[in-house]
């Protein structure tokens, strides 16, 4: 088939998808093989359709066409082998296997033969391999991700999992085009002729002999361009449905003013629907104040070339470019109570900051607002509603808080980056905030907005300035300048009053959605040429729109007068409805509110309930009750989607979490500040906790210039998460040196614990031959501890489900299993002609505990963590690899440390090395993935960081470890670097200290280094699994555990208190591995090859205490006197 037949099959795919033809589009998918559908194949496989999936996979594979294949087939068929064994459906287990699975048997007899003897149980999870199986549908998506890594790596299916980027509607395009063609050949064009068909030439004769202006030169349609290029039809499309509005939302940029019905415009194949509405549309009258012009010559082009309402996405469903990286499960919902908070009056309107994404904006029905710290139940800022300067009122405004003082919070709401924030109010006017880094609110800005209550607002940059958007009672629409308040853009056109507004961006054009409460939904430009859509929502009332996070999806929810609520999807090629949600009650007793998250789930509030809906399934997902709510309670998820603030009928709000949601609570909870560790000059100042990320505007009357985009804000990481440095000192212009803090709490003692009864240890037992364990990491289910030896031995400990441990999770009061597959195989690298027991080793588990890649100096190595075979070896030695690290949005990308000095980021799926990255000058002994800041911190012998951006991989910055007080000669040496959980601090350990760094400028912004007690050089530190602490081994056996943020120490764990041996062995800890889900347990592997788990005692039930601070100053044992802290540099 020619590459133009090939096309022709995208373009009727994408039409048939948007007429909806779905059993057509994916016969034909699988009849044509040119695009795999991953989002059909994931449904069916959701759904057990397992004749669905071989049929459908058929048309692109067969079984025996390559490995990749095989076990893709193979995986099928074995699930619904175990499917049938589940449901003691013998007969049909039978039938899969000798039907399905017996041609395997040719490959691999012996798994064959294990396959048959399942049906010798009673139940099938008897096998031990088989002993975590939940149920079909965990099975089904656990299968899935297998399925996926497959299928990419399957060469059957390159450049075919992704629709080819073409706009929406391209084949109607085409067929405009021709049509316009067409009439323009006419010898005698006729005004807006009724075509019929399409199956010839169109021609038309003129009534009465007249002729009608060509297109060429009508003033509406403008002059056409050279080359016989002709603009697509754009507001009467022959294929616009019988239903659709006189607009498209992608076509009414461009199309300010209407065509004229007797106008001889371009062709269509209908007449235009609602002509008489259209003409009737009103114009937005010129604005007193000064006019704005937001459009560039950007702008400009976009409009020229959408002039046909083609949207420059694909609307086609399925792995395309938007949205096929949607890995979320129904687990990633915020579903478990986390906290409550009481507001004490009935809440209106809540929002998540963008930034600190436990803090928490709130407005209620007597005017007041708040801003809590969700994690410590903290309200860091409050105000009550009064009017800042009353005689700057408007008079009718005055008259109306006479008549009736009563002030409701109708929408509150941060701008993008969290430097500012709205409230709009029930009576005429808006609020402005400014909000600083301490929490602190102050007054900038307050507009007498709007005749009447103001209903919404918004925050939108339709250049680089903020500016606010606002509607209200008096059926307007008005842009306002944020940092002077002058207005800038009055919008009028609705003929009911303006219940919402949602501004958006596309393709670098600006533009605003508005609705009203007689069901009118309109859309604006920054500009005086008046609403560019008139459409109706369902319900004809109260409605709220809103994008998706990637803004490629509209929704809109709303209720009518009769209590029926909507929740659609808007195809905004169209303009039309693209999907109904179902689930809601008939008649709803409120206006129902909702929200979005992750670009894939929709909530909301209905029947004292939380519903949910996948954004591609119609059909309710899942719903939660949650106590005390109200029947429609309002909601907000937090911008990442862990959290989802709920509202109660007692005047609270429930926050609700998923399991990072929770970590990131705990996480903060517990460095949270009490109030007397804050000292009494920066009380009035006290920042919350979450302040990591950049802070807000912290002088509200110097905001010109300060309200700009949020890139423009150089970020300056808060220092009180490591610090108690006073909050007025203000950095220095020239750099100062490190202070060396010495400790007055003279009463504060470091907890040491020296006896085998103060803490709880375990050596794990260990049959094989013993050499030092050169690297320890535990499973990430928490349930196994794996080790590798100097030998290039790999062991792994696993331990049971028992009475006395009902989780199966490792424990230091339990011993484990040295675990082996009963084929009796180990794992051994390869280790080529070099000598183990010299080579850098490194290993790294994969997220699902299947399998684990390692290296000794010889080739790298891939196993299955289940049978321990070696799946694939890669990199052939020289160079050796030194350190391996996944990539944190695809598993298939693998950072490879290398002893070259060099970093190798290599794709396993198609074996090559995608790029090759050099600036150090030893061998790597470190990297560290940052999904938040997308960068990649590389460390190396040479005691130097560098930091790389992931997106082209180009180097951004680079420093040396610096000296220490009290050395003179540079570091050198193994360098080790960890991501702190909130992904934006470093934790750099060098046998010389350990150091927490600002990983986006790679400032270090505290170190402490060995001293008296603590005085042997650092062999390893790692962060517990909640951040809260930093464990740290030491070269004579000592364990030191640290407050993380400022690194004091809280407790000293001498070599004796875990194992009296290794007092008289010489023998000390080289690699330490924290528990990925118990914050208080570790384990270390050590030189004579002994692993030990360690937990403190279970009266204690933690690791000591630091140091308390002393007026604000950080303290530090007067024996360990080396700690330091540098302040953010200008």
């Amino acid at each position: 088939m020619t590459s133009l037949s090939r096309e022709l099959v995208f373009l009727i795919l994408q039409f048939l998808d948007e007429e909806k033809f779905k059993e057509t589009v994916h016969k034909l998918e699988q009849e044509s093989g040119f695009f795999f559908n991953m989002k059909y194949f994931e449904d069916q496989v959701q759904a057990g359709e397992w004749e669905e999936v071989e049929r459908y996979l058929s048309g692109f594979t067969k079984v025996d066409d390559n490995r990749y294949s095989m076990k893709i087939f193979f995986e099928i068929r074995k699930q619904k082998y175990l499917e049938a064994l589940d449901k003691q459906d013998r007969a049909r287990a039978v039938e899969i296997l000798v039907k399905d699975l017996k041609v395997f048997s040719s490959f691999n007899e012996e798994l064959f033969k294990e396959i048959t003897q399942l049906l010798t149980l009673d139940n099938f999870r008897e096998n031990e391999q088989l002993s975590k199986y939940g149920d079909a549908k965990s099975a089904r998506t656990i299968m899935l991700v297998e399925l996926k890594k497959l299928l990419e790596a399957n060469p059957l299916f390159r450049d075919k999992l992704t629709f080819p980027a073409f706009k929406a509607s391209r084949l109607r395009t085409l067929i405009n085009q021709s049509l316009n063609w067409q009439h323009q050949l006419c010898k005698n064009p006729r005004p807006n002729p009724d075509i019929k068909t399409l199956f010839v030439d169109h021609t038309c004769t003129p009534p009465n002999g007249a002729r009608a202006p060509t297109p060429s030169t009508n003033p509406l349609v403008g002059t056409l361009p050279k080359g016989a290029v002709f603009p697509p039809i754009a507001t009467h499309s022959p294929f616009q449905p019988a239903g659709a509005s006189s607009g498209s939302l992608s076509g009414w940029m461009a199309n300010p003013n209407p065509a004229a019905p007797h106008s001889a415009g371009p062709v269509s194949l209908a007449p235009p629907p609602n002509a008489a509405a259209f003409l009737k549309r009103p114009r937005t009258p010129p604005s007193n104040g000064p006019a704005v012009d937001y459009q560039s010559a950007d702008s400009e082009h976009l409009m020229k070339r959408i002039r046909g309402g083609q949207s420059e996405e694909v609307t086609y469903p399925g792995p395309g470019p938007t949205h096929h990286l949607n890995m979320y499960s129904q687990d990633d919902l915020p579903k478990t109570l986390a906290r409550t908070l009481n507001q004490g009056s009935n809440v209106m309107s809540m929002d998540f900051h963008p930034l600190q994404q436990t803090t928490l904006l709130v407005g209620t029905n007597v005017g007041d607002i708040a801003i809590w710290e969700v994690a410590s139940r903290e309200r860091l800022a409050y105000r009550t509603f009064k009017v800042w300067e009353i005689s700057a009122c408007s008079i009718p405004m005055q008259a109306a808080l006479v008549k009736d003082p009563a002030v409701s919070v109708n929408r509150c709401i941060w701008s993008p980056d969290g430097a500012v924030l709205g409230v709009a109010f029930s009576k005429h006017i808006v609020h402005i905030y400014s909000y600083t880094a301490a929490g602190d609110l102050r007054q900038h800005l307050e507009i007498d907005a709007h005749t009447g209550g103001v209903n919404d607002i918004a925050f939108s940059h339709p250049t680089s300035q903020l500016c606010i958007i606002t509607c209200g009672d008096d059926k307007t629409i008005k842009v306002w300048d944020a940092v002077s308040g002058r207005k800038q853009y009055t919008f009028e056109g609705h003929e009911a009053p303006v219940y919402s507004v949602c501004p958006h961006q596309k393709e670098n054009i600006q533009f605003i959605f508005s609705t009203a409460i007689d069901g009118k939904i309109k859309a604006w430009l920054y500009d005086l040429a008046g609403s560019r859509v008139d459409y109706n929502a369902p319900g004809l009332w109260c409605t709220t729109m809103a994008y998706s996070a990637d803004g490629t999806r509209l929704f809109s929810c709303g209720t009518s007068k009769d209590g029926d609520s909507y929740l659609v999807e808007w195809n905004e090629s169209e303009g039309t409805i693209k999907r109904t949600y179902s689930g809601f009650r008939k008649r709803s007793l409120g206006v129902v509110q909702f929200d979005t998250t992750r670009n894939r789930f929709l909530a909301a509030g209905d029947e004292f309930q939380i519903k949910f809906w996948d954004m591609d399934n119609t059909n309710i997902l899942t719903t939660i009750d949650v106590e005390g709510s109200s029947a429609s309670p309002r909601l907000r998820f937090s911008k990442d989607g862990s959290l989802l603030a709920v509202t109660t009928n007692d005047n609270g709000i429930k926050i609700l979490a998923n399991a990072e949601g929770l970590r990131l609570i705990r996480m903060l909870e517990s460095r949270s500040f009490e109030g007397s560790r804050v000292p009494p000059e920066t009380m009035a100042t006290k920042t919350s906790i979450v302040n990591v990320m950049p802070p807000a505007v912290t002088a509200p009357c110097s905001l010109p210039g300060a309200i700009e985009r949020s890139e423009r804000l150089t970020p300056a990481v808060s220092m009180n998460n490591f610090s108690s440095i006073d909050s007025s000192r203000t950095p220095d212009v020239k750099p100062r040196l490190l202070d060396e803090v010495t400790d007055k709490s003279k009463n504060w003692k470091l907890t040491e614990i020296t006896d085998l009864g103060q803490c709880r240890s375990l050596r794990l037992p260990d049959t094989m031959h013993a050499n030092k364990v050169v690297r320890l990491i535990y499973t990430n289910s928490g349930v196994a501890v794996l080790a590798l030896a100097s030998n290039a031995l790999h062991k792994l400990w696993k331990w049971q489900r028992s009475d006395r441990n009902p989780s199966g999770k490792s424990t230091a009061s339990i011993p484990p299993q040295m675990w082996q597959p009963a084929s009796g195989i180990v794992m051994n690298n390869d280790i080529g002609d070099t000598n183990p027991e010299e080579a850098a080793a490194c290993i790294a588990l994969s997220k699902n505990d299947s399998y684990v890649m390692s290296a000794s100096g010889g080739k790298v190595s891939l196993f299955n963590m289940m049978t321990f075979k070696v799946m694939t070896t890669f990199m052939p030695p020289p160079p050796a690899a030194t350190f391996l690290a996944f990539h944190p949005q695809d598993n298939n990308i693998i950072a490879i440390g290398m002893e070259d000095s060099s970093i190798q980021i290599y794709n396993v799926r198609v074996d090559e090395v995608k790029t090759k990255l050099k600036g150090h000058q030893k061998k790597i002994t470190g990297l560290a993935f940052s999904h938040v800041l997308n960068v990649l911190v590389s460390s190396g012998a040479d005691a130097q960081l560098c930091l790389w951006g992931i997106d082209g991989w180009e180097k951004r910055k680079s420093k040396v470890v610096p000296v220490h007080p009290g050395r003179s000669s540079p570091p050198v040496g193994d360098t080790k670097v960890q991501f702190h959980n909130d992904q934006i601090h470093l934790l750099v350990v060098h046998e010389s200290q350990l150091a927490i760094y600002d990983a986006s400028k790679l400032e270090r912004l505290r170190y402490w280094s060995p001293h008296d007690s603590l005085s042997a050089p650092i062999s390893s530190a790692i962060y517990s699994c909640d951040s809260v602490l930093v464990y740290a081994s030491f070269c004579d056996g000592a364990v030191g555990v640290f407050d993380a943020e400022s690194l004091r120490p809280h407790c000293r764990i001498a070599p004796s208190a875990y194992s009296p041996s290794v007092m008289n062995s010489n023998a000390y800890p080289l690699v330490i591995a924290s528990h990925p889900s118990e914050p208080n347990q570790f384990a270390l592997g050590m030189t004579d090859g002994g692993v030990y788990v360690i937990e403190p005692s279970e009266s204690e039930g933690k690791w000591g205490v630091g140091p308390p601070p002393d007026n604000g100053t950080v303290g530090s044992n007067p024996t360990l006197s080396n700690q330091g802290s540098e302040p953010p540099s200008r």
